[in-house]
């Protein structure tokens, strides 16, 4: 008998679809392309940077046949700028922006963006951003500047983001809504379980209100009291 499924993507699944993402590479060895499905990759000539999916630069890296660049944003004193930011704003920090588009609009979604690479912005989280940084911190902590202090700002990171979800979801109780804007995937994740069940919570308890109402209503009407009973009397005398 199979196991029902659960709701969404496990991490393992999330992390999965990390590998996808573009890092860049510097390789060690020459290397012909590869031709893959969704395309054929760059010949490989070193010191050549060159962009890869990250599952084959974590190949070539355990082959050591190429080493792995950071992306601008895994760097400490970036995520330390980043760091203070989410810490002195109750909102989440803006992903990075989306490339320009001819046509006027852009359909392009992680992980086709380019937001892992050498070029990519600093400043900025992508969506990939803690399993990327997972990923690295165990596969090539040698290519990092840092590794401890990386693995210490993650944490911080990732536990001020997390404290302002939990924020985000108490707001839910008086009708509001929570803004999942610059979210990471590990994140929606990890907080789809404790999010849905507040959810199912106050759905149970808006439907069990709704059952009272109309149970003190019925018995009002079996009383013959229809809400305007005293009205009527006040005004006769």
């Amino acid at each position: 008998m199979a196991l029902p499924l659960l709701p969404g993507l496990i991490p393992a699944e999330i992390a999965f679809l990390c590998e996808l993402e573009m890092v860049t590479v510097i390789p060690r060895q020459r290397l012909e392309r590869l031709e893959l499905l969704g395309g054929p990759t760059p010949a490989l000539q070193p010191p050549h940077r060159t962009p890869l999916p990250l599952w084959l630069a974590l190949l070539l890296k355990r082959q050591r046949r190429a080493n792995i660049l950071p992306p601008p944003w895994l760097h400490p004193s970036s995520l330390d700028t980043i760091l203070k930011a989410e810490s002195a704003s109750k909102s989440f920090s803006d992903p990075p922006p989306l490339p320009p588009s001819a046509a006027g609009f852009n359909t392009t979604s992680p992980p086709f963006l380019l937001s892992s690479t050498a070029n990519a912005p600093h400043d900025a989280l992508p969506y990939h951003w803690l399993e990327m940084g997972e990923i690295l911190l165990d596969a090539a902590p040698d290519d990092l500047v840092d590794p401890d202090a990386v693995r210490r700002l993650m944490r911080d990171l990732r536990e001020v983001r997390m404290a302002k979800m939990r924020a985000g979801v108490g707001e839910l109780e008086g009708g509001g809504g929570v803004s999942l804007t610059g979210v990471g995937g590990m994140e929606v994740g990890e907080g789809r379980a404790f999010i849905s069940g507040v959810i199912d919570g106050l759905r149970k308890i808006g439907a069990s209100k709704e059952q009272a109402r109309r149970e003190r209503e019925a018995e009002e009407r079996e009383n013959g009291y229809d809400g305007t009973g005293n009205d009527d009397d006040e005004m006769d005398l």
